[in-house]
């Protein structure tokens, strides 16, 4: 995966509130709860600056400034798919903190994973979960995996407008649940963004930032959603699969709907509760 050398990078979409930081963010204090055992079992990808003059050959190079290049290339699509809809998309900030961070939806720590939070319509990232996606749940990693974590998160701010994202609060889990339905078309959002990710333009030089995406690094993405998949997470943890009380979906699941949404690049087809 690679972004066009050329290109600016606006941080104005990503808020960095981390010790270190990208050049110019700004610091504020959170609040956290959870522990490990949220991460194992709860799990992943939950419901849950001021322009720098950075340029997307720092996203080729730097973790935190990829992140920022994914962001813009994840919202740029979003913006014109919803226009072409006759719809007004409404652009949500990724926040990078370390270790906890205190949002609308309550007070978290890194351990709970990547989030959206529908109550200030705010992405929520540790970078470290990106080691720990290889380290603790065994995937190959690379740079689209990480991208497709940040679209998966923006898969939940498109169902928030689009009214869905509530289909997953009715309390229940287990493989045919709506929680495990709001999922897997997060999933396949991811997928549709991915398949226009080399076409669409960067609303400020009219060229795509994304320049290159292979089909290694779409294996990539595809073995992070399957290390993912609730079934993985409990045989490693605990030893036993409990499809009753899935919240995600299986390996197989999130690996089908993120390739229907590649495959296809339409988001209707991403209808997981038909």
């Amino acid at each position: 995966m690679r972004f066009d050398d050329d290109a600016d990078l606006d941080t104005s979409e990503v808020q960095d509130v981390r010790g270190s930081r990208i050049p110019g963010g700004k610091a504020t204090v959170g609040g956290g709860i959870a522990g490990v055992i949220v991460l194992i079992l709860g799990l992943l990808f939950g419901v849950g600056p001021d322009q720098l003059g950075l340029s997307s050959g720092d996203a080729n190079s730097r973790e935190d400034c990829r992140t920022v290049a994914v962001v813009n290339s994840v919202q740029d699509f979003w913006r014109q798919e919803f226009a072409r809809r006759d719809a007004d998309y409404s652009a949500a900030p990724t926040v990078l903190f370390g270790e906890r961070v205190g949002t609308a939806c309550g007070a978290a720590t890194s351990a709970v994973g990547p989030f959206y939070c529908p109550g200030d319509r705010k992405v929520y990232l540790d970078l470290g979960f990106f080691d720990d996606l290889r380290t603790k749940f065994g995937s190959s990693g690379g740079p689209f995996a990480q991208a497709y974590v940040v679209a998966h998160e923006y898969g939940h701010h498109v169902q928030n407008q689009m009214g869905t994202l509530g289909r997953s609060q009715d309390g229940r889990r287990g493989e045919n649940s709506n929680a495990v339905k709001v999922e897997l078309q997060a999933d396949c959002y991811a997928g549709v963004w991915a398949h226009h990710a080399t076409t669409t333009p960067d609303e400020s030089t009219g060229r795509p930032l994304v320049t290159e995406l292979t089909r290694a690094d779409v294996r990539d993405g595809l073995d992070a959603a399957a290390a993912v998949g609730d079934d993985r997470i409990q045989e490693r943890y605990q030893g036993r699969v409990t499809p009753e009380s899935w919240t995600h979906g299986s390996a197989a699941q999130r690996q089908q709907w993120f390739s229907t949404g590649f495959r296809t690049g339409d988001m209707a087809r991403c209808d997981t509760f038909a």
